[in-house]
């Protein structure tokens, strides 16, 4: 019926197109992607600092407790062994009596210890320490769960921003972009990786920057234990990334494949949903389930390399910290016993060196997380960064209605560069007249009426309105000059009277009421158990195709444009609603610049030109009873559809 368009049997083309057959390209650039998905945060710099003084505030306040904790430790320690002494004597006597008894390690750890002899335990002291440890963990807990509520916040703006983005996208893009790309795919960049943007930076966003702080607050109380043992612990970081980075490097890809055969799975399964019946009806239910097979299987493949790559990340630094913890343990004992460190300090670095290593350990966890998140980013930002429509003239006119007048002065136009379509066409379309389009598929007709609405830009010429440049005016302005009725009927989830009045700014039930007798549909919505009010959807079996294309027409009713685009809009009908759907059209036309794209020949005998089109050009025009009577191309065209019209 149409001109064929770029790229129509790619993606979309169709249920057997082998869409599976290219691998997933990998990362283009990670660090832009990632760094250009942290600059979509820039609106929430405020909170985001906030969050960050929680943050610190908190990590700094809860890297006290172990030190603290080890206080505890050792006036419980030094209490054991004081009770163990004889009273009355001084520390020195007893440091004394263990050298001259040969204990001199015991000795040296007594010497640098602060225990009385013959003082037990200080309870009370003990548990004014752990209250302390107590108000400190309680303290740093309530400020990261408000950190948590900030975050929660910045990710949902966030992610409404880009949501926002992507649909404010959808409508800047050209025909032609739509034409060229898998619908399902399309929907998935804008649903399932806009989610996963979302579940990233929830998780991995305030946890990267507690765990980076945690590392620098615990690193500090660590060197103000001993730095000696800090060293050993440092050895972890350099070992850790350089693992964790090889790894990584290796998963991303696995991860942007994962997207990107979602994406096809997705857009496989609309394709098949949409088409269920001409699946069934070929014989193909086979063949898709095998093409989904392949899909699925090929999308478990890099969803279960992504996941393993990734999920090996932890385990590795774990088990760094784990040997480097081995060390710390053997090298503090030591050191106890040799009365170098007190017990409560080596309790208290073990405790400081899990907690170095934990962070370390959720870094790299997180980089399953991080990795998704970002291959979703690069897909988003690949639709997000599509060519756009040419830009809107600054000094637009303004049009309130428009007559109906429409030119074509010398218009050329072609889909691809080497591939003319339409080569100098004139025409004049006076205001009122019925233009019929008839032509071979193919020929270019519903490429005329998509240049009329600006969803292709013509390469030279002009199109005018009421002898005004269609490119003086906004695509909006335009565009509501105009009300269409296409062949493929489009209804949306909500009531009838939704779907009718959906072609109005601002319509009233009068108005819904009148469009609808208008259409010839009154009758059946009354016949409804609901009326007006019964709900419908664009896959709703209960409405035949012929009360499906009258809603339409009513639709359009209610718009009252001044120029209709009728695009064969009886084709899919029976003849006995063709009559209904032809009687409701002629109203709709009264009055009104009609173009009428039509293969039923018999359906436009009535209008006032009937423009022939083969290959982009207009070959035959004029009133029906002229063409027939010059034997040209539209007689031949006439004469296929009826045997009779040879002694017309």
């Amino acid at each position: 019926m149409s001109a064929a368009r770029p790229g129509a049997a790619g993606p979309r083309g169709g249920p057997m197109a082998g869409m599976f057959g290219a691998p997933p390209a990998k990362t283009k650039n990670f660090k832009a992607s990632l760094k250009r998905l942290l600059g979509e945060l820039g609106p929430e710099r405020k909170t985001l600092s906030l969050v960050l003084t929680l943050i610190t505030i908190s990590v700094v306040i809860g890297s006290f407790g172990p030190r603290i904790l080890g206080r505890a430790t050792n006036y419980i320690f030094y209490g054991f062994l004081g009770r163990r002494l004889p009273a009355g004597i001084s520390k020195e006597r007893a440091v004394a009596g263990l050298r001259a008894q040969g204990q001199d390690r015991l000795a040296d750890m007594l010497n640098k210890s602060s225990v009385v002899p013959g003082v037990g335990i200080d309870f009370g002291q003990v548990a004014r320490i752990l209250m302390l440890a107590i108000a400190i963990y309680l303290v740093a807990s309530l400020l990261m769960w408000i950190q948590a509520y900030l975050m929660a916040g910045v990710t949902q703006r966030s992610v409404f921003r880009l949501r926002r983005m992507a649909e404010e996208k959808i409508g800047r893009l050209p025909l032609s972009y739509f034409d060229t790309q898998s619908r399902g795919d399309l929907l998935s960049r804008v649903t399932n990786d806009i989610d996963n943007i979302a579940n990233s930076l929830q998780q991995g966003l305030s946890q990267i920057l507690n765990s980076l702080l945690t590392i620098i607050s615990v690193l500090v109380m660590m060197i103000w234990i001993s730095w000696e043992l800090a060293l050993i612990s440092l050895i972890a970081i350099p070992v850790s990334i350089f693992l964790s980075v090889r790894i990584a490097k290796r998963s991303q890809r696995e991860f942007v494949a994962q997207w990107d055969w979602t994406g096809k799975l997705n857009g496989h399964v609309e394709e098949m949903h949409t088409g269920h019946s001409l699946v069934k009806v070929f014989g193909r239910r086979e063949s898709a389930i095998e093409e989904f097979g392949d899909l699925n299987s090929k999308l478990r493949d890099s969803s279960f390399k992504a996941q393993f790559m990734s999920s090996i990340i932890q385990p590795t630094t774990q088990l760094v910290s784990n040997l480097i913890y081995v060390g710390i343990a053997v090298l503090g004992g030591y050191r106890v016993a040799t009365g170098s460190m007190s017990l409560g300090d080596v309790q208290a670095f073990i405790q400081y060196s899990r907690q170095f290593a934990m962070p370390l350990a959720q870094i790299a966890g997180l980089m399953n997380s991080v990795q998704s998140g970002v291959a979703s980013a690069e897909r988003l930002f690949e639709f997000l960064d599509a060519t756009e429509e040419e830009s809107e003239t600054v000094d637009a006119i303004e049009i309130a209605r428009a007559v109906g007048e429409v030119r074509f002065e010398n218009v050329y136009f072609s889909y691809e560069v080497d591939k003319p379509l339409i080569e100098g066409l004139n025409l004049t379309v006076k205001p009122g007249q019925t233009i019929a389009i008839v032509g071979p598929t193919g020929a270019g007709k519903t490429t005329l009426v998509n240049l009329i609405m600006r969803f292709y830009e013509v390469n030279s010429g002009r199109i005018t309105l009421d002898g005004i440049d269609i490119r003086s005016l906004t695509r909006d302005d335009l565009r509501r000059q105009f009300g269409m009725v296409l062949q493929d009927t489009w209804l949306f989830d909500g009531t009838m009277r939704e779907n009718i009045a959906f072609g109005s700014q601002d319509p009233s039930n009068g108005k819904v009421l009148e469009a609808a007798k208008a259409a010839n549909i009154d009758h059946f919505m009354r016949s409804l158990a609901d009326g007006y009010e019964s709900m419908v959807s664009d896959d709703n079996s209960s409405v035949s195709n012929g009360e499906r294309q009258l809603i339409t027409i009513a639709r359009a009713f209610i718009a009252d444009p001044a120029i209709l685009i009728l695009d064969e809009a009886t084709s899919s009908v029976d003849t006995r609603t063709e009559v209904m759907v032809q009687h409701a059209m002629a109203k709709l036309r009264d009055g009104r610049t009609s173009f009428v794209i039509a293969h039923r020949l018999s359906t436009i005998r009535d209008a006032d030109t009937i423009l022939v089109m083969d290959k982009g050009t207009i070959i035959e025009q004029g009133r029906h009873e002229d063409l027939m009577a010059s034997k040209g191309f539209y007689f031949d065209l006439y004469a296929s559809q009826f045997s009779s019209a040879l002694d017309v």
